[in-house]
């Protein structure tokens, strides 16, 4: 007689999760969903998180927990934070001590963890260990190369020897490991060494998809409506930029930026000193209504500051504006312009930081129609189907 086997069990760390606005919460979603469709009819995934706390300025009301079929999503509190380091430590340590207390003296097949900043993946290489269960990362961004340009003029920078320990040691302890840029992979054999390493890359969300972006042909404007949405943060650089090249674009386009951040202050004082009155700054807004302002933006605008580490990363917002089929406007250099260069049509790249650059990528794209054909960019990189490839790996590796 065979014995009945139990179900299995995921465990996902995820510091973000919906409905938080972020691409790592878009990603957690996207792969729970992508487990549940491949995995076995008796797979429960456990996935904890936090409260939504990207955006301090949004309140979000959503529920401590839910239980959906084959899913049950804890949601912790936090200490109330801001985006300076000692705010983000702090709460990371109140989502980490939760994280220990809730999967103390219980049992997982596997561990998941999707990680910005490092410490998500350290926490799930210190409960993995802890579980005997076998790890799974899911790498988005390099948290050592990131902090290494930020604190290079800090007291601050004694502390990377210690990030650069924590990062070989939970890089080795995983199973698997992906990464969402191949830009990354470099790094990642020189801290972890050769390795069966993967690349499942960000993508479009199904409901990008199916979409009509264009405005109606009545609605030209004389001034172009230039349009940023996301983080405003050191990382984005919104600051060192848009000043300038709006007072230089004055009468000839408009800025709209939404979003919030740590450099938005920052941001606002320079448009002020600039006398710069073609910038309109917005709070943060639920997908629903961005997709109202992607179809009333002409261009698209991308920025990552002129950081070494900003040269290997792969931003998660150009599969999101690829895939609305307007002109896209990017100051990135390394990694991410060789990607939009090789494969999205209808894109201006500009040297990160220079507001002559993105004068000339705003003359560039100034007469070209909309949409832009981007049919087979849309096929590639759709998300359901990286997650789909991605949720399977796991699945291969719990067996």
């Amino acid at each position: 007689m065979v014995e009945n086997l139990p179900p299995m069990r995921i465990l996902l760390l995820t510091f973000y999760y919906p409905p938080d606005l972020s691409a790592g919460s878009f990603r957690a979603a996207a792969l729970v969903e992508a487990l549940r469709e491949q995995g076995p009819s008796d797979l429960h995934i456990d996935a904890l998180t936090t409260m939504p706390n990207r955006y301090h300025s949004m309140d979000w009301g959503a529920e401590v927990s839910e239980e959906n079929e084959g899913v049950s999503i804890r949601r912790y509190e936090l200490p109330s934070h801001r985006s300076g380091m000692k705010d983000q430590a702090r709460a990371f340590l109140s989502y980490a001590k939760q994280v220990s207390k809730a999967t103390r003296h219980k049992q997982w097949d596997a561990v998941v963890a999707t990680s910005s900043r490092l410490m998500t993946a350290a926490l799930g290489a210190r409960v993995a260990k802890g579980l005997n269960a076998p790890l799974y990362l899911d790498i988005r961004d390099l948290f050592t190369d990131t902090m290494a340009d930020v604190l290079a003029g800090s007291p601050l920078k004694a502390l990377l020897p210690g990030f650069r320990w924590v990062e070989h040691s939970t890089f080795q302890a995983a199973n698997r490991l992906n990464v969402v840029s191949a830009g990354f992979l470099p790094h990642l054999r020189q801290v972890a060494g050769e390795g069966d390493y993967r690349t499942f890359t960000n993508g479009i969300d199904s409901e990008f998809l199916g979409l009509d972006f264009q405005r109606e042909p009545t609605e030209k404007r004389a001034e172009p409506l230039i349009l940023y949405a996301g983080n405003i943060g050191e990382g984005q650089g919104l600051h060192e930029v848009i000043p300038e090249a709006a007072r230089r674009l004055e009468g000839r386009a408009r800025f709209r930026i939404i979003g919030d951040g740590g450099r938005r202050p920052v941001l606002e004082e320079r448009l002020a000193q600039n006398g710069v009155s073609n910038v309109e700054l917005l709070p943060p807004v639920q997908r629903s209504e961005l997709m109202a302002h992607y179809r009333e933006a002409d261009i698209l605008f991308l920025h990552l500051n002129d950081h070494a580490a900003f040269r290997k990363v792969l931003p998660s917002k150009v599969f999101e504006y690829a895939a609305t089929g307007k002109p896209i406007l990017a100051g990135v250099a390394g990694f991410a312009a060789e990607f939009i260069e090789r494969e999205i049509p209808g894109a201006a790249v500009f040297a990160p930081c220079s507001a002559e650059g993105l004068v000339d990528g705003f003359e560039c794209l100034e007469g070209l129609s909309s949409p832009v054909e981007r049919a087979e960019f849309k096929t590639k990189y759709a998300r359901e189907a990286i997650m789909r490839e991605m949720a399977r790996d796991i699945l291969e590796m719990v067996g």
